[in-house]
């Protein structure tokens, strides 16, 4: 059954919304590649991720980051590796929000993303086989911006030509969700895919 809400659009964060978390089997392999203490290299991973997204460090900087933070000394072919473990457990996707936007798209309700994200998630965003229920992708980096700016929101809404009241916004982090709301969105703050149905019925109702 498609979810119809007209006059508004539904702006969907990317990781651990549409995206689910890390595997730790991920998680594990990335570290034996590296081959570093995992201390030091979460710290580091997540140190520098803020920097990644917000375009002021290209992927390549920012491995070469962590391997500084870390002593490590890798060669391209281990950071390459490194990159495809890291790249592969963001992009498995939630099958239930997948579908829920699927429903969306089926009512005519105008559906963005909005991702802190580095630039390598660009192409793979916006030609995956769910872009084309997307009509617009903004991807962090690129905006050399970062959730929960709020210039970062109302940018995107004036990339959408509509007042922010008529944006709906989802994401996990609440940090993010109360950034869009203070700007004057309808916000939830995404915890299951069911939990999320339920809210975008009710604005259909």
């Amino acid at each position: 059954m498609s979810i119809s809400i007209p006059g508004r659009v539904v702006l969907f964060d990317y990781g651990e919304v549409i995206s689910v978390s890390p595997s730790r089997q991920d998680r594990d392999e990335l570290l034996t590649i590296a081959g570093v203490d995992p201390e030091p290299f979460w710290r580091a991973y997540d140190g520098h991720r803020d920097e990644l997204d917000r375009g002021t460090l290209s992927v390549p900087q920012y491995w070469a980051r962590i391997a500084e933070d870390v002593g490590a000394g890798w060669p391209l072919s281990t950071v390459h590796r490194m990159w495809t473990v890291d790249f592969r457990s963001w992009i498995t996707v939630e099958p239930g929000t997948v579908d829920l936007i699927d429903r969306l798209h089926q009512g005519g309700t105008r559906i963005a993303l909005l991702s802190n994200a580095g630039f390598d998630y660009s192409s793979p965003f916006r030609f995956s086989p769910m872009a084309q229920c997307f009509e617009r992708m903004f991807v962090s980096a690129e905006m050399l911006s970062l959730k929960p700016d709020p210039e970062i929101y109302l940018e995107v809404a004036r990339e959408l030509a509509v007042e922010p009241e008529q944006l709906v916004f989802i994401d996990n982090k609440l940090v993010n969700v109360e950034g869009a709301a203070a700007v004057g969105m309808t916000a939830h703050h995404f915890t299951t895919a069911d939990g999320l149905r339920a809210f975008l019925e009710s604005l259909a109702a």
